[in-house]
């Protein structure tokens, strides 16, 4: 993977359950990794959910090789939170990580 491809700063990010100042519990997402990244549009397509007009697109974000990531954390990239659908380990080498990802 050639470094000049990776052009862009995202944040890789888990949910988390913590607790408020009145001890209610709440949930989060905590930043685990910030990464350069690929991020590289592929799909998108209009949807009618609910009575109102949706667009989703689907993303993938190449990243080098980064242990423990799973579909249940999150991409956030220039403001937009990135749903991680698939996690591809790129040839089984552990050097590059491909992130299938929505975004609604």
């Amino acid at each position: 993977m050639h470094a000049g491809k990776l052009r862009h700063r995202v944040q890789i990010q888990q949910h988390v359950q913590g607790y408020d100042e009145a001890g209610q519990p709440i949930q989060e997402w905590q930043t685990v990794a910030n990464v350069w990244a690929a991020v590289e549009p592929l799909r998108g397509r209009e949807l009618l959910a609910a009575m109102a007009l949706t667009n989703e697109t689907t993303t993938r974000i190449r990243i080098r090789y980064h242990p423990g990531i799973t579909g249940a954390m999150r991409v956030l990239f220039d403001g937009t939170a990135y749903n991680i659908t698939s996690v591809i380990e790129v040839e089984t080498r552990r050097r590059e990580i491909q992130l299938i990802c929505t975004s609604v």
